[in-house]
C-alpha cells in the first residue's frame, strides 16, 4: 500500500489558524485597541502622544485621531477602527465610547466561549440585544430642536469636555452652535438638514483660544494679488468667476510672422486691449470683489488695481462654493456672461494678517449657508487639539438637530439601557439569554470606566447606579459623585448613543463568526503571531 501524498492549497509561508484559536487572537487584538483608548475617555481622560515614522508628534485624548494614527497590522483591529471611522463619520462625536464597547462586548462574548456557548448563538443573542437597545433608547431620548439653544450648548460643551479647551469651552461652544444654525437648512415637510461642510475651520496659532470668532461669511487663505488694490472694501459687490483673466493662445499650433517691430506693438496693443476689455466688463458689472478660480494677468492685476477692485486668483473650488453660498453670488464661467444680477454682497471683505500669514476675510453676509470658524491658540498642538474639540461639537450640535432627541451623559443613559436590556432577557429563553444579559453588562464599561477617572470605587458605583431608578442619574466626573447629569448640563445626541450600540454590535458580531484565518502574506504580517505595530506580540 503506498503513502497517500499531503495536498497543499496553499501557498508555501502562508498561516493559517483555526478554531478557538482563532476567536481567542481576534478577541485580544480588538481587545488591545480598546484598552489603548479606554483611558481618554470622559472629562478626566488622559491624553496620548503619537508619534509617527518621521517623527512628528501628535499629542490629543479624540478617540477617532488615535485609532487613525495607529499604524495595526492584524486584520481584527483594523475592524475596530473601521467602527471608529464610521462613528465619526457619520456623528462626529462618540468614537471612543464606540471602540471601547466593541471592545467589551468580544470580552464578555470569551467568557461565554468558555462556557462552550456556540459562538453563533452569541452573535445572535448580540442581535436581538443590539434592536432592543434602539427601542430603548428611543424611550429615554429627550425631544431637542434648532430654538432649543441651552440644549444645544450644553450639547456643545459636553462635546468639548476634556479635549484641551477647557479656559474657553463656553465661548467656543457658543460659537459652535451659531455655526450649526447658521447653515442649517429646513425643507417643506420641516426636515432639517446640516451640511458641516458649510462650516469652514480656519486654525491660527500664536493668539488665545479665547480670541476665537465666527465670521458670518467665508475666511479664504490668500491674499489680494496686487498691492495697488484696496486692503478693504465696505458694501462689498462680489464676482466669482470660473475663468482666467489672460489672453488664450490658440489651442492648435500656430505661428506668427511679424516683419517689422510696428507689426509688433500692434500685437502687443491688441494683447492688452484684451485684457483691458476683460477689467472693464468685470467692472461694468458692478463688482468690487474679485474671486477667481484661475489666473490673473500681471496687466490685468494693474487694471484691476486702477479700477480700485479687489482681486483674488486661484481661490480653491470648495471655498468659491462657500462663497456663493454665504453671498448670493453666482460662479460664472464666461466672462461676457458677468452681470450684476451674479454679484454676492457683504458688509466688509477686508485682507487680514494674522500670525505673518494674509487671509482675506468676507464678513457681515447677510443670511449666510456658508460661515467661518477662526480657531486661535498659544502653540500649533494646543491648536490642533482645540479644532478636534470644534468638530466634535459642531457634530453633536448637528446630530442632535436632524436627529431631534437628546439623553444625559455621564454613563446615566448606557445604566439605563443595561437595566432595559435585563428586564428584556427575562423574556427571551434559550441562551441567548445570557448574550443578552452579557450585551448590557459591556454596556456599562463607559460608567465603569468614568468612575474609574474620578477615582471612585468602580463596582460600589455601578451598585449605587443600578439601584436608581431615574435615567437622568449618572457619574459627575469632575466632582466624584452621582448626581442628576440632565440638572448638571451634561448632555449627548442620542444619535452618538445609537450609532455606537449600531457599529459594535455589528462590529463584534462579524468577528465572532470568524472561525479560520488564512494569511497569505507569510508568517507574520496581519497575524496573530505578528502581533499590532507598537504592542507586544499576541500569543
Amino acid at each position: 500500500m503506498t503513502q497517500q501524498q499531503p495536498i497543499l492549497i496553499l501557498p508555501e509561508g502562508a498561516f493559517r489558524t483555526t478554531g478557538r484559536d482563532a476567536q481567542r487572537n481576534n478577541i485580544m487584538a480588538a481587545k488591545a485597541v480598546a484598552e489603548i483608548v479606554r483611558t481618554t475617555l470622559g472629562p478626566k481622560g488622559m491624553d496620548k502622544m503619537m508619534v509617527d515614522s518621521l517623527g512628528d508628534i501628535e499629542i490629543t485624548n479624540d478617540g477617532a485621531t488615535i485609532v487613525d494614527e495607529m499604524n495595526v497590522d492584524h486584520p481584527a483591529a483594523k475592524m475596530i477602527i473601521e467602527v471608529a471611522k464610521t462613528q465619526d463619520d457619520e456623528v462626529g462625536d462618540g468614537t471612543t465610547t464606540a471602540v471601547i464597547l466593541t471592545g467589551e462586548l468580544l470580552a464578555n462574548a470569551e467568557k461565554l466561549l468558555d462556557m462552550r456557548i456556540h459562538p453563533s448563538i452569541i452573535a445572535r443573542g448580540y442581535h436581538m440585544a443590539a434592536g432592543k437597545a434602539h427601542e430603548i433608547l428611543d424611550k429615554i431620548g429627550t425631544k431637542v430642536t434648532m430654538d432649543d439653544k441651552n440644549l444645544l450648548l450644553y450639547i456643545a460643551t459636553t462635546a468639548m469636555t476634556g479635549k484641551g479647551s477647557e479656559a474657553a469651552k463656553e465661548g467656543l461652544a457658543e460659537l459652535c452652535v451659531e455655526a450649526v444654525r447658521q447653515v442649517a437648512e429646513v425643507d417643506e415637510k420641516g426636515k432639517v438638514s446640516i451640511d458641516l461642510d458649510d462650516v469652514k475651520v480656519e486654525k491660527k496659532q500664536g493668539a488665545s483660544a479665547k480670541d476665537s470668532e465666527l465670521i458670518q461669511g467665508v475666511i479664504i487663505d490668500k491674499e489680494r494679488v496686487h498691492s495697488g488694490m484696496p486692503g478693504k472694501v465696505k458694501n462689498a459687490k462680489i464676482a466669482l468667476l470660473d475663468s482666467a483673466i489672460e489672453v488664450k493662445g490658440t489651442e492648435t499650433d500656430a505661428s506668427i510672422r511679424i516683419t517689422d517691430p510696428a507689426q509688433l506693438q500692434k500685437f502687443l496693443d491688441r494683447e492688452e486691449q484684451m485684457l483691458r476689455e476683460m477689467v472693464d466688463q468685470i467692472a461694468k458689472s458692478g463688482a468690487n470683489v474679485l474671486f477667481c478660480q484661475k489666473g490673473i494677468d500681471d496687466l490685468a492685476q494693474h487694471y484691476l488695481a486702477k479700477k480700485g477692485i479687489l482681486a483674488v486668483r486661484r481661490a480653491k473650488k470648495s471655498d468659491m462654493e462657500k462663497l456663493s453660498k454665504a453671498t448670493g453670488a453666482a460662479i460664472v464661467t464666461n466672462l461676457k456672461d458677468l452681470a450684476g444680477k451674479d454679484l454676492g454682497k457683504a458688509k466688509m471683505v477686508e485682507e487680514v494678517k494674522i500670525s505673518g500669514d494674509e487671509m482675506i476675510f468676507v464678513r457681515g453676509c447677510r443670511d449666510p449657508k456658508a460661515v467661518s470658524l477662526l480657531i486661535r491658540g498659544g502653540t500649533e498642538h494646543v491648536v490642533d487639539e482645540i479644532e478636534r474639540a470644534i468638530t466634535d461639537a459642531l457634530g453633536g450640535v448637528a446630530s442632535a438637530i436632524e436627529d431631534g432627541k437628546v439623553v444625559a451623559g455621564g454613563g446615566a443613559v448606557e445604566i439605563a439601557l443595561a437595566r432595559g436590556l435585563r428586564d428584556y432577557s427575562e423574556t427571551v429563553s434559550g441562551r441567548e439569554q445570557l448574550a443578552i444579559n452579557a450585551f448590557a453588562d459591556a454596556v456599562e464599561i463607559v460608567p465603569r470606566t468614568l468612575a474609574e477617572s474620578a477615582g471612585m470605587d468602580a463596582i460600589d458605583t455601578l451598585v449605587e447606579l443600578r439601584a436608581s431608578s431615574d435615567k437622568n442619574t449618572g457619574i459627575a466626573v469632575l466632582e466624584g459623585k452621582i448626581a442628576n447629569l440632565w440638572e448638571m448640563g451634561v448632555i449627548e445626541p442620542l444619535k452618538i448613543k445609537t450609532q455606537a450600540v449600531k457599529s459594535a454590535s455589528e462590529a463584534a458580531e462579524m468577528i465572532l463568526r470568524i472561525d479560520d484565518i488564512i494569511s497569505t502574506k507569510g508568517g507574520g504580517g496581519g497575524m496573530p503571531e505578528g502581533g499590532m505595530g507598537g504592542m507586544p506580540p499576541m500569543m
